[in-house]
């Protein structure tokens, strides 16, 4: 089909297509939809629910028919608009939502069974019988839901996300956003301008108007280019910001390389979160259309749309050149297609307006007092029926443009529930108050939808956001635009028999709006449940002001009584890659690598995931077959001489401030602010609610200075907690906090010779137990001269050191200290062994701290002080917690040979095996070298008064059953000499 003239898209440069199969040809500059429409396609889709015949009705993301899906196999996109894809050469398109060809879709029958289908019918369908639910309805439903289908592969492509910072966003590069943005640049302002088109300029592009005498869209390039030259201006085209969030944060999507055949190994879309001091929003509005009968065959567009196809890609929507247009508009904005049609040479039908009085801009006829009541044409508009003084007479029409009005887009400024309000004089919803605070609305978005209106509305935002933020504005010469005729009335729906569509891509029509008033569903948020109104991939954009006039219509109220639904992000689909960032594979979940991670394998460590952290779990040697084997020799190793364990996740947090003793004894259940400095407390957290939820350390290298450690799965918890609580809690306090976990490298230095081995690095210290006994702590310097903490503390129940060094120093410290020790049997142990160390010395840890246990269960319930007040001190103390009566035990197998399963039931040894008689849990276990069978830790009814007893151990899950002794939690070292020796 032969362009029309004076349109924006490169002929000189030709680029191949395909559509379901078919090769096609459009050019640069061309969206998918438009280049199909130059090539006579006009049937790109199927509706949901009725499968029926459907083709684009508007020219942007407010697409609710033309849904295909780009590309294949595992870069198949699905639902993806026909009207924003960019072409290029090569690209694979595919139509969807039907079974057998687009022409001749079997599921179309749907449209036969409409009766049954009405408003809500599968509320009233499948709740009867109960039984067929899980065994017909969901499966039929879940297999008819949805429009298009994933590939099931992995995304190959990748994704990316960034941060950026400006004074002022301008959401939208209309007439109002290039105004605005134009005047904060040349003010000097940091400005980022974000367009989802790929290139700027907005409806200017679209309505054929003059500027100062010239195509409008010369003066969008001559704005373009200055912006360009602006060091602190950011121009964002294909960027679409789909969400406000606290704060003065948006999000947008940058759709990078989905315009490009090959996106080179780079980034397809970004993920962006924009911090602005101020915003603009200059979104431009979207046209609605009329609902008459039959009014959703291919060919009947929104007839602004019909404008932007002429005048930006130069084609119209006619299947033949020679077929007639129809304007069928309640507005003189209609009458402008028409004119500007005529003007190219467009055969127009003429225009079909409800209005008496309605004029005429010249080059057609004008059906005044008409309306379109009727369509013809199964795959295609062949013809419309027009109704006049109650004559109706059928005209032959190839193209039909609807226009009902302008909604300006207000979803943005309503994201933190700003309520829109009802312009009775532009009969369409208005940014309210409670929005996004410091965001502005600008031009369409704000009401002001013609050209001269927009741009001026746009210095103003610009202004006012500039002079919240004390920059002076730069003048900036508006062109003199054309006068652009803005008169309408309501019509919001053509009376009559037969089907009149609302929401196009789930199938509303004005009938099932009146069954839904009549079955009571007349609240917004019900209709919308009820019939499905808007919940689809254009969120409503060009149905739910018409639904609401409806609605308003049928109870006799105004439409803003009627009321309106919440927006909620994102303004046009996201895909879940991009919300991801690139996050999958390896980047799914980043692991962190300790100090000593390189060392680690080359001694041929085997890692595990610990939390964010990769740690080593055990480090075989020559000959050993089996795991265990290593991890017995690691455990033996420290019992019997030394060992070493790079301990960095532990949680690091440097307490630092007057107050900081006071501040601990309020986040710590037992009391911190008496710990004299130069040692170090056992402490526990609790949450509000009484229960334990982390354990560690409290060491005190000065007056106002304290180390605090935490597990390392709770390390951020703990930080973000305490941050909580200095900002917010008490504020008053003079503390401050930084997380040190990343700053320091740790390392457990273990076993009875560990003195021995620290003091061959040591520079000159006395680590005698006279001068640095058991929970000691203090500042010393190792290897000549390198600072370092040194801790006395013990996880395994042996004498045992943790010595903190720069994290830049872990690897080399662990190399010092295996060469300082070699003589005196120094092992390196992992998290395993380290697992088993502490089950045999009854440690709680993870596993035993996991939300439902309290201090009393664990036996430290005197550690709850009484002489102060802190966090979960009162409530651990309520009824329901202080006479718990599970206790901490150990648990060895009767049968050596037996196992002891983490998760099991602990029942009395004839007692039933249900949840009446369930006495307790397991909560660790491990094989121990020292007891020579599996051990265990679990939580016992009274189970301090039943040290001896055979109970059994049930794992329903997996059918084992065991027979366990009840013994101490402490399977070594019960009275703790050798850690104070």
């Amino acid at each position: 089909m032969t362009r029309l003239s004076g349109h924006l898209v490169d002929t000189a440069r030709r680029l191949s297509f395909t559509f379901d199969g078919r090769a096609f040809a459009g050019h640069p500059g061309d969206t998918l939809a438009s280049a199909l429409l130059a090539n006579g396609v006009q049937l790109m889709g199927r509706s949901f629910k009725y499968h029926r015949p459907r083709g684009p009705i508007a020219a942007g993301s407010e697409e609710p028919n033309a849904l295909v899906t780009l590309g294949r196999g595992a870069r198949a996109e699905p639902n993806t608009r026909a009207t924003v894809a960019e072409l290029f050469d090569g690209l694979e398109a595919s139509s969807q939502n039907h079974a057998g060809s687009l022409q001749r879709d079997w599921l179309a029958v749907n449209d036969r069974l409409a009766p049954f289908l009405a408003a809500g019918f599968y509320y009233k369908t499948f709740m009867w019988p109960k039984a067929f639910w899980e065994k017909l309805y969901e499966p039929v439903i879940r297999k008819a839901a949805g429009l298009g289908a994933l590939s099931g592969l992995p995304d190959p492509d990748a994704y990316d996300r960034g941060y950026r910072h400006c004074d002022l966003l301008v959401i939208g590069a209309g007439a109002a956003g290039l105004a605005a943005a134009l005047a904060a640049g040349r003010a000097g302002a940091q400005v980022i301008l974000a367009e989802e088109d790929f290139r700027p300029g907005g409806r200017l592009l679209a309505e054929g108007g003059l500027l100062d005498g010239r195509p409008a869209p010369d003066w969008v390039a001559e704005v373009a280019a200055e912006l360009a030259t602006l060091p602190n201006v950011r121009v964002m085209t294909r960027t679409t910001v789909f969400g406000a969030y606290d704060h003065g944060i948006f999000g947008a999507v940058e759709r990078v390389s989905d315009h490009l055949a090959e996106a080179g190994g780079g980034v397809r879309q970004t993920l962006w979160r924009i911090t602005a001091r101020r915003s603009v929003l200059a979104a431009g509005a979207t046209e609605r259309h009329i609902p008459f009968r039959d009014n959703d065959r291919p060919g009947i567009m929104l007839a602004g749309a019909i404008r932007a196809y002429a005048n930006r890609w130069g084609v119209t929507g006619q299947r033949q050149a020679a077929d007639p247009v129809a304007i069928f508009a309640n507005g003189d904005d209609g009458h402008r297609t028409a004119a500007q049609l005529a003007a190219k040479g467009v055969p127009v039908l003429g225009v079909i307006d409800p209005r008496r009085d309605a004029p005429n801009l010249g080059g057609y006829e004008t059906f005044a007092g008409a309306t379109v009541t009727g369509t013809r044409g199964r795959l295609g508009l062949t013809a419309i029926e027009v109704t006049r003084g109650g004559r109706a007479e059928w005209l032959d029409c190839g193209l039909l443009g609807v226009s009902g009005g302008w909604n300006p887009n207000v979803h943005l400024a309503s994201h933190h529930r700003g309520r829109p309000v009802w312009d009775e004089a532009r009969l369409a919803f208005l940014p309210g108050p409670g929005g996004p605070a410091g965001l502005i609305p600008a031009g369409a978005a704000a009401g002001q939808g013609g050209t001269a209106e927009a741009m001026a509305d746009g210095l103003r935002a610009a202004a006012q956001a500039l002079g919240d933020l004390g920059i002076a504005p730069a003048p900036v010469h508006l062109p003199a635009a054309e006068a652009e005729p803005a008169r309408q009335e309501a019509f919001w729906h053509v009376p009559g028999k037969g089907r009149a569509w609302v929401d196009f891509q789930n199938d509303v029509t004005v009938k099932d709006i009146a069954l839904a008033h009549q079955e009571n569903m007349r609240p917004v948020e019900h209709l919308k449940r009820w019939t499905t109104l808007g919940m689809a991939t254009d969120q409503g954009k060009t149905a739910n002001v018409t639904a609401l006039a409806v609605m308003a219509e049928l109870t006799g109220k105004a439409i803003p009584e009627t009321g309106t639904t919440i927006f909620r992000p994102p303004y046009t689909g996201v895909s879940l890659g991009v919300l991801g960032g690139g996050d999958t594979g390896r980047g799914f979940r980043p692991t962190r690598l300790t100090p000593s991670h390189s060392w680690a394998e080359a001694e041929g460590a085997v890692f595990t995931e610990v939390g964010a952290w990769m740690r080593a779990q055990y480090f075989p040697r020559p000959g050993e077959t089996h795991w265990r084997e290593s991890v017995d020799r690691e455990a033996r190793a420290v019992r019997a001489a030394v060992g070493i364990c790079d301990v960095t996740t532990l949680g690091k947090i440097d307490v630092q401030g007057a107050d900081a003793g006071d501040f601990l004894n309020r986040i710590y259940a037992n009391m911190m602010g008496t710990l004299p400095v130069g040692k170090v407390r056992y402490g526990l957290m609790l949450r509000e609610d009484g229960h334990l939820y982390d354990d560690g350390t409290c060491a005190r290298l000065g007056e106002d200075h304290y180390v605090v450690t935490t597990t390392t799965a709770n390390a951020g918890t703990v930080y973000r907690n305490m941050e909580f609580a200095r900002q917010c809690l008490w504020p008053d306090l003079d503390v401050q906090l930084i997380s040190t976990t990343d700053a320091w490298a740790q390392i457990a230095v273990a076993g009875p010779r560990s003195r021995e081995l620290l003091t061959r690095i040591a520079d000159g210290a006395d680590l005698s137990n006279q001068a640095f006994p058991f929970m000691a702590c203090g500042a010393i310097t190792v290897c000549g001269g390198l600072r370092a903490r040194l801790f006395r503390i013990s996880f395994s129940g042996e004498l045992a050191y943790e010595i903190a060094v720069p994290a830049r120093y872990g690897h080399a410290l662990m190399a010092r200290l295996m060469e300082a020790g070699a003589d005196l049997g120094v092992t390196p142990y992992g998290t395993e062994a380290l697992g088993v160390l502490r089950i045999e010395k009854g440690h709680a840890a993870g596993a035993e701290l996991n939300g439902q246990t309290t201090a009393r269960m664990i036996g430290l319930e005197k550690m709850v002080s009484r002489k102060k007040d802190a966090i979960g001190a009162v409530m651990s103390r309520r009824g329901g917690l202080a006479s718990e009566t599970r206790r901490l035990v150990g648990l060895v197998p009767v049968d050596p040979g037996a196992g002891v399963v983490p998760g099991s039931h602990l029942f009395a040894a004839d007692a039933p095996q249900d949840t009446a008689h369930d006495q307790g849990w397991i909560t660790s276990a491990c094989f121990s070298p020292h007891v020579g069978t599996m051990i265990g830790l679990g939580f016992l009814e009274n189970g301090e008064a039943r040290m001896d007893e055979v109970i059994t151990a049930a794992n329903p899950l997996e059918g084992t059953e065991a027979a366990l002794r009840v013994v101490s939690a402490h399977f070594v070292d019960p009275e703790g000499g050798r850690l104070r020796d």
